[in-house]
């Protein structure tokens, strides 16, 4: 018989043949050179320059510095290699990079150079789930349109948890794909244990790609019903174990035999990924965090002037193939597996996509690269669909509504940022249009023309993101909060950024006035100490547990990167964290193990409903030892008290 997508099956088969093989052999010749050179291709966008961004987000790198030294620090994610507190998240996404560091030294390429690698394998491996089903030129497309994203160019030249994250699930959607042509129990649980493994990166921001995955096996697997339903339960079991044996060693391990676990307010771990990494993101209660720094929830925030140009470039498009490839799909037997790869991608485009629309609790533009591998997917499948179908005219018109769209947007996107190459936007419009008025004529003809015409399609779609995307990687970022291209937004690396709610709004600049008026950085911000400063912290450092202690992970790990010493990260990231209290402080203090507090600017506890040791533990400082200001940092040195 034949389906709705031209899909033949032979009678008695449950599992359809699909009309584009998936063997090597079956590819042009021109597919394997193709592929090589877009990973090649990636490979130089994602690695050129790399060292030019420093330590980029120096809270990961200070953590990854405490790994490459202490195997402790490694498993548990410490912030420092005396583990007194932990990152905000589980620590997978940094033991590439720990290992990285262990063997070429810490620095910024050992760093940031497994994040890239990542990026391009992630570009191969959605490659070739899309191949599997709309064959290579689709996978092409779609691999380049990943790679081209200006989020992806961002986040995999960033030592961010989210390169690993997205590695991670779209090896998911890979064994997803796998799993539902013959029913395959080993892919569905390969499937499930990626997706869980992705939880030890950010937590359960992996699980939103969840309810697409298991929707789409049980609705479209060719496999008894009963089997279906065992089948996911073993997936369950798999997710559940990737995700949870990190959880439940920290969790049995004695809180005096680990380090505290940052982000938490009881120093739990379950507290952490249901909390502050998990309902408090959707719910904006999260206790001791920031609230939304950019800006309010709404069902346009992914097209907005915070988010759009990092994602938003081909979403309407991904959309419109999206609907496109189910309406062709509506005849197609229960197991098509191309409608079955809609439904996947579908799933995982609009569930994220929701989620982060609405959300009101912690959210930023970078997380959107985890919608670049779904949207590159929708693009590709749904372009190769509807050109493979250009004999009927609506195929042709979808193309042509969705490349004139693409052009549309991407004018308007690019005139977010008049000043930079003023042309282009104009020049991607007009590009767009002819191409979307040429190809509703294209019907069955091949020839140079019509060649041109879907170059010139092609062109239109992508030069827009693609710019932003070489800008993006020809341009050093630091800080906490990254953006992609010429953004007007700059926060960490360019100080600014608009009021969230709950009145954590209106911060402008870098510097920070600290305790007695010394110099301290904000806490969303890293520090870079003087030679001098740096000197002075690093003197007797081996009499020391911590050479110094200095409210918020930001200000302590440019001081640990500096001096390559741990130093206390005083209330965690956000400063509120009850770690340490004021007498553990104290207590600390007595007994010589740590020598220099670090003034500062500090968040205060009661604004987040976090705790204030920190405060009181800066208001002890002050009272109790003398400060000295060497270039414009303020010291107090805790072995010498006050008279």
């Amino acid at each position: 018989m034949t389906t709705a997508l031209g899909d033949t099956a032979s009678p008695g088969s449950t599992a359809p043949r699909r009309p584009w093989t998936t063997g090597a052999s079956s590819d042009p010749r021109w597919a394997r050179p193709a592929l090589l050179g877009l990973l090649a291709g990636t490979a130089v966008l994602y690695l050129w320059g790399l060292g030019a961004s420093g330590w980029a987000n120096q809270f990961y790198s200070a953590a990854v510095q405490a790994g490459s030294r202490s195997w402790t620090a490694f498993f548990f994610g410490s912030s420092d290699a005396a583990n007194f507190i932990t990152v905000d998240k589980a620590p997978a996404a940094l033991w590439p990079m720990e290992l990285s560091a262990r063997i070429f030294g810490v620095n910024a390429w050992s760093i940031l150079v497994p994040q890239a690698l990542m990026g391009v394998a992630t570009v191969g491996v959605l490659y070739a789930t899309v191949r599997r089903h709309f064959g290579a030129g689709a996978g092409l497309l779609a691999g380049a349109v990943l790679a081209l994203t200006p989020v992806a160019a961002l986040m995999f030249r960033f030592d961010n948890p989210d390169a690993l994250l997205v590695l991670l699930l779209t090896l998911g959607a890979y064994g997803m794909v796998r799993a539902q042509e013959r029913g395959h129990t080993g892919w569905l649980v390969f499937a499930a244990a990626c997706v869980g493994t992705a939880f030890l990166a950010k937590m359960l921001q992996a699980f939103l790609v969840v309810p697409g995955f298991a929707l789409t096996y049980l609705v479209t697997a060719p496999v008894p019903v009963g089997r279906r339903v065992r089948q996911l339960l073993a997936g369950g079991a798999a997710l559940v174990a990737g995700a949870g044996w990190w959880v439940a060693v920290v969790a049995l391990v004695p809180s005096g035999s680990r380090p505290y676990i940052g982000g938490s307010q009881t120093d739990s771990v379950l507290e952490l990924a249901l909390g502050y990494n998990g309902l408090g993101r959707l719910t904006g209660e999260e206790t001791g965090g920031l609230g939304n720094l950019n800006q309010e929830a709404g069902w346009t925030r992914l097209l907005d002037s915070e988010m759009g140009a990092q994602i938003s470039w081909l979403l309407p498009a991904a959309l419109i193939m999206l609907a496109a490839g189910l309406w062709l799909a509506r005849r197609a037997p229960r197991t098509d597996p191309a409608r079955s790869a809609f439904t996947l991608w579908g799933g995982w485009l609009v569930v994220t996509g929701v989620v982060f629309s609405l959300s009101q609790g912690i959210i930023h533009a970078y997380y959107t690269v985890a919608l670049a591998p779904a949207v590159a997917a929708l693009v590709g499948m749904g372009a190769s669909l509807l050109w493979r179908r250009r004999r009927a005219p609506a195929a042709t018109r979808i193309l042509a509504v969705a490349v004139a769209v693409t052009a549309v947007w991407s004018y308007v996107l690019l005139n977010r940022t008049p000043d930079w190459y003023p042309g282009l936007g104009v020049a991607i419009l007009a590009c767009g249009l002819i191409a979307a008025i040429a190809l509703p004529a294209t019907g069955r003809r091949i020839g140079p023309a019509v060649t041109a015409v879907v170059a010139l399609a092609v062109a239109a779609a992508i030069t827009g993101p693609a710019a932003y995307a070489v800008q993006t990687a020809t341009t050093p970022h630091t800080g906490a909060i990254p953006t992609a291209g010429p953004t007007p937004t700059t926060f960490p690396g360019g100080g600014r950024f608009t009021g969230g709610p709950r009145g954590h709004g209106g911060f402008q600049g870098r510097a920070g006035a600290g305790p007695r008026g010394g110099g301290g950085m904000s806490l969303l911000f890293g520090s870079t100490p003087s030679a001098e400063v740096t000197a002075l912290l690093s003197k007797n450092a081996a009499s020391y547990t911590w050479v110094a202690a200095a409210v918020g992970s930001n200000s302590a790990a440019g001081y640990q990167l500096a001096t390559g010493e741990p130093v206390m990260a005083v209330g965690g990231f956000n400063g509120t964290d009850p770690a340490p209290t004021l007498d553990q402080f104290k207590q600390y203090v007595g007994e010589g193990r740590i020598h220099y507090f670090i003034g500062g600017a500090m968040m205060r506890g009661g604004d987040t409903g976090g705790s204030d040791y920190a405060q009181r533990i800066a208001s002890w400082v002050q009272s109790t030892y003398p400060a000295t200001t060497l270039n414009g940092t303020t010291l107090y040195d805790l072995t010498t008290p006050t008279p």
